[in-house]
């Protein structure tokens, strides 16, 4: 992926990823079956740089407006540093999270793609949409990612976080170690 000097500054900074689910890690569908079990598919993709994320100490962490068990359970697997569900208000989550974490705004990068993720996305390091995110969306992040929600939309922005900070080639030579 190529990106401008001024998107990889600002992933220099990044010390957390805070990511909406529904359209970013899945593709927005939601299937309940005749009982009214809930499923929803996730990209593996996405769940696989998360240790790699934790290895750099970059925090992960999620801000969804729907409560789901299915959402927790994935949250719980991948051990993301804090999941938030049912949220109504996510600018003032984004808020909480900075204070409990003791983080600035600048050293956030939120993935988000829809209109209710707007108050987040306003005020992070680094603002991205799925290549399917919402128009109205797309006008206010820095970047627009090129895979869409559900195809590994986190993993994009995971990856350029860890190249421009640097790391991607300490992940490489782990990986052809079998560390």
């Amino acid at each position: 992926m190529r990106i401008s000097t001024e998107i990889a500054e600002k992933a220099k900074k990044i010390k957390a990823i805070i990511f909406d689910v529904d359209g970013v890690l899945t593709d927005g569908r939601i299937i309940y079956n005749n009982e009214g079990m809930e499923s929803k598919e996730f990209n593996v993709k996405d769940g696989q740089i998360i240790q790699h994320l934790k290895l750099h100490e970059i925090l992960t962490g999620v801000i969804t407006g729907r409560d789901s068990q299915v959402v927790r359970n994935r949250c719980n697997e991948l051990k993301f540093d804090f999941h938030y569900h049912g949220v109504k208000r996510k600018g003032e989550k984004f808020d909480d999270i900075l204070m409990e974490f003791g983080l600035n705004a600048d050293e956030v990068a939120f993935i988000g793609d829809d209109i209710n993720d707007l108050p987040v996305l306003i005020q992070c390091g680094l603002a991205a949409t799925p290549a399917d995110g919402h128009y109205k969306v797309k006008e206010h992040v820095d970047l627009v990612l090129q895979a869409k929600g559900g195809e590994g939309a986190l993993r994009e922005l995971a990856d350029l976080v860890l190249e421009s900070q640097g790391f991607y080639e300490l992940i490489i030579e782990r990986q052809l170690r079998n560390e």
